[in-house]
């Protein structure tokens, strides 16, 4: 690391809190106004420029690679309110009721990334060595590929990923941006147009659906909203009120986790029980997902949920480029890349054989896919870059079910593997 070999230590010292807040602070904001200017950072991701920027500015060492700030403010609170906000948008019924065809490939994709979890573990446990160590991944990829980065942060931090939180990242962001390509290079393959219908793409072709060709897909998604001052209050406190209750809750089961020397069915199911509804991150999801169904009227007023909720979440996503040195990712991210593949290819084949199986749209297929494994923005802005107009809506929507699903499957996928 340059400084530190100059200086002895990194640029900004670990109890520089001010400093090393507003070196996060303002690449985060770099990174949504690259997003949202840029063609090439549009397609990039925002959330992967910020946790490049960290990435770099922690191996030449502008900023250290563990402090409080890190740990304590974005990892103990900055994470668990980005959660309940990012939930608001998903009322079960509303989901269930407008995205019927998109959800039922988005479902079989999601038993498709289970699946997918389970074989790479098998495959790839000798040679990876840590067998614990990749059955955390495993899980924060299953919650990752059937709901996003706010159900990858989450079991990240349920199971005490630690270093392999980086490393992980680096191979699921690399591998998810591939995708995508593949996934926009499918739609105009003879091979899928024979297999599926396509009506979207035909009336894209044909001109009669139009769009912002000068907005990139972010700034078409993340464009100007009504908010003010008592929104910002409401959203606050409800984060606080949620992770509050969830903590409360998760503490009366967590006790019921038995000791390592208890055997016997009695104690596995004891086991499961106790991790499973001791997770605080399980009831985040839970209360999160009553609020936004049984009180939709209320929900809608909350203006502003989903951006605090998602600026939370790239916070926290410059937080883990941070100890994602070169070394660890040469030497790590290649078997963590293996493991995303299979997870993805699995997923795919799911979509894709579930979606002819039942005779739905190509379209439908490929966006379901992308909800899965980029969660309910990737999904949309694909469908605002493509032209397809009808199905932003049911892509969000899906998406955001993937929220609610992605923590339970994950935590269930890591319990079963021994994380």
């Amino acid at each position: 690391m340059l400084f530190e070999m100059w200086l002895g230590h990194p640029l900004i010292e670990a109890d520089n809190v001010w400093g090393l807040l507003g070196v996060m602070c303002v690449s985060v904001a770099l990174a949504i106004g690259l997003e949202q200017k840029y063609q090439w950072a549009s397609r990039v991701s925002g959330s992967i420029i910020a946790l490049i920027l960290a990435m770099l500015m922690a191996n030449v060492g502008i900023i250290p690679t563990q402090c409080p700030l890190y740990d304590d403010v974005v990892w103990g609170y900055v994470v668990p309110m980005g959660i309940p906000l990012l939930l608001l948008q998903c009322d079960i019924r509303r989901i269930w009721k407008e995205a019927g065809r998109m959800l039922t490939i988005f479902l079989i994709g999601a038993v498709g990334t289970v699946a997918g979890a389970f074989l790479a573990y098998y495959l790839l446990r000798a040679p990876f060595g840590d067998a614990q160590g990749l059955a955390k991944v495993a899980a924060m990829m299953t919650g990752s590929y059937i709901g996003g980065s706010v159900n990858f942060t989450a079991l990240a931090n349920a199971f005490h990923a630690g270093g392999l939180t980086a490393s992980a990242t680096v191979a699921d962001n690399l591998l998810m941006a591939c995708y995508f390509f593949v996934l926009i290079a499918f739609a105009g393959m003879r091979f899928f147009r024979r297999q599926f219908r396509h009506p979207h793409i035909d009336e894209v072709e044909s001109g009669a659906s139009g769009g912002d060709a000068a907005k990139t897909q972010a700034a078409a998604f993340w464009s100007r909203k009504d908010i003010s001052l008592r929104d910002i209050a409401v959203n606050v406190a409800y984060a606080i009120v949620v992770v509050w209750a969830a903590n409360l809750i998760a503490g009366l089961f967590s006790p019921l986790t038995p000791g390592a020397e208890a055997q016997g069915v009695s104690a596995v199911l004891m086991n499961f029980v106790g991790r499973f509804l001791g997770s605080q991150y399980v009831w985040i999801t839970t209360i999160s997902v009553i609020a936004a169904s049984c009180f939709s009227r209320q929900v809608e007023r909350m203006h502003g949920s989903q951006e605090i909720g998602t600026y939370l979440i790239y916070l926290f996503l410059f937080v883990i480029g941070v100890p994602a040195n070169i070394y660890t990712v040469v030497t790590e991210a290649p078997l963590l890349l293996v493991l995303t593949f299979l997870m993805v290819v699995v997923n795919m084949v799911f979509c894709f054989v579930g979606a002819r199986l039942l005779r739905f749209d190509l379209e439908d297929a490929i966006i379901a896919s992308n909800a899965n494994i980029g969660g309910p923005t990737t999904a949309a802005g694909m469908a605002i870059s493509q032209g397809w107009s009808r199905l932003v809506g049911p892509a969000m929507l899906v998406g955001t079910l993937g929220y609610v699903l992605g923590t339970y499957a994950g935590t269930m996928v890591g319990i079963a593997l021994g994380a």
